[in-house]
């Protein structure tokens, strides 16, 4: 089998039958990672720390003694997220070069405890603000599929990591799409989880718009990384159930008694014709499989204004952190959409919660009759990177663009982007899934049927 494309389950089953070393999987990813620098999908490389831990993760599987469920897997984490060792730096000059980075994050605790080495950290537009992926520190990150578009974002780094298998499983976050959109974008899959199930800390300037996720090449390796990142961690004072569902159970044969929704534009959103016509292909996939799809809408007008409601408010928490010398070197735009949240008056984000609690209690009503809602995930292709609005388009800010993502940020629903074909230029296109809030299962299952029915897309420089 070729390295530059395992997964993470084929991996393990290599390592437990003796047939492949964590050392040489290690070793593997590194020499891509240096191959594809170009792209910018780290914004730091652990390699000489995961050699030895790959050493060690090598010495335990030829003993039979695997400390984890993921021992010698190489992972990534997402700039935004703290791993002790390795600077968290945000995209931000305004971040300490010097640390201390002595700390980590739930989500690094538990994937470190289960055995998977860092193998680096990856790239994230500044305090992962937006839709794409660039930042003051450390520059534009660009898509495999084509080096003069974006990857979308804010887990862009992450997405163009997943696209490459530049490690095999790869952490991203999504607080209006961040790990959606370049999942779409970048031809891979990403889930963000019901919120709750995945701990954050410390917390998120968007509060409880964000959710951890995994960002894989397969569904069964995400369920993979969920069945260890979501796990309880106290110092989350807003997570849910800790008794989450057996992430890794097996998808049923087919989907006969399902009830699928399918709203090809939510009943408000342009989308290109070539993405519509894919993603149409795709629902009808779900046919096959012996699922009911009825095309309805979910019947809610755009919630943009509320999300940009709480997504502003939530931006001018890290701008009052930060002092006038260090503003001067702020990304203008986030610059922009916190002085915005700080000129809220608040009796509109008052107004901006209730409207919120309104539509989760359409959606909870929705899927009281669907099973799925599925939708495309993004309306329009990859765009020129280092932009954060489509140079050619009708739009002001990144939201603008993304509005299949956002509405099920506010309602903390599992949604999910699946591969599901090409456009008319050779893009990627994404398959938005949403379930009922704790219904995570049956995304991943879908996701894990439709998955073998639909082509397997690799970037051409793959």
């Amino acid at each position: 089998m070729n390295l530059a494309s395992i997964t993470a389950t084929q991996a393990l089953a290599r390592f437990r039958e003796g047939s492949l070393s964590p050392v040489e999987l290690i070793d593997s990813c590194l020499t891509r990672i240096e191959h594809y620098q170009s792209l910018n999908a780290f914004s730091c490389i652990n390699a000489a720390q995961a050699r030895h831990q790959a050493e060690a993760a090598a010495k335990r599987w030829q003993a039979g003694t695997p400390c984890g469920p993921l021992d010698g897997i190489p992972i990534t984490i997402k700039d935004l997220t703290p791993t002790k060792g390795l600077p968290t730096r945000m995209g931000s000059t305004s971040t300490d070069a010097d640390g201390p980075w002595d700390v980590d994050a739930p989500v690094s605790a538990h994937l470190k405890a289960a055995g998977a080495i860092v193998i680096g950290k990856t790239t994230s537009p500044e305090f992962g603000w937006k839709g794409v992926t660039d930042n003051p520190l450390h520059g534009i990150t660009r898509n495999p599929w084509n080096p003069a578009l974006t990857p979308g974002g804010s887990s862009g780094g992450a997405g163009v990591a997943a696209a490459l298998n530049l490690g095999l499983l790869h952490q991203g976050s999504d607080a209006g799409g961040s790990i959606r959109i370049p999942a779409s974008f970048t031809g891979t899959f990403g889930i963000k989880p019901t919120f709750g199930w995945v701990p954050q800390w410390p917390a998120s300037a968007m509060s409880t718009l964000s959710h951890l996720g995994p960002m894989t090449r397969s569904v069964a390796d995400s369920a993979l990384m969920l069945s260890v990142m979501a796990q309880p961690d106290a110092r989350d004072g807003y997570a849910g159930n800790p008794q989450g569902p057996n992430w890794q159970t097996p998808p049923p044969a087919d989907l006969r008694g399902w009830r699928i929704a399918f709203s090809a534009n939510l009943g408000y959103v342009d989308v290109a014709p070539d993405i519509a016509r894919c993603v149409a292909k795709a629902v009808a996939q779900l046919e096959a499989l012996g699922a009911t799809v009825e095309h309805i809408d979910p019947g809610f007008d755009d919630p943009l204004t509320t999300f940009n409601t709480l997504w502003f408010s939530g931006a001018t928490q890290v701008l009052e952190r930060l002092s006038d010398a260090q503003l001067t070197h702020i990304d203008p735009g986030f610059v922009d959409i916190a002085r915005r949240g700080q000129a809220l008056a608040l009796a509109d984000y008052l107004a901006a919660r209730r409207q919120r609690s309104e539509l989760t209690a359409t959606m909870a009503a929705f899927h009281q009759r669907y099973d799925l809602l599925i939708t495309p995930m993004m309306p329009i292709a990859p765009f020129t990177a280092g932009h954060n609005v489509p140079p050619e388009g009708p739009y002001h800010d990144w939201m603008d663009w993304t509005p299949f993502s956002y509405p099920f940020n506010l309602t903390q629903q599992p949604a999910a982007s699946l591969p599901c074909g090409l456009d008319d230029q050779g893009l990627p296109v994404g398959l938005q899934l949403v379930a009922g809030k704790y219904q995570d299962m049956k995304v991943l299952h879908a996701a894990q049927l439709l998955e073998r029915a639909l082509p397997r897309l690799a970037p051409p420089i793959f």
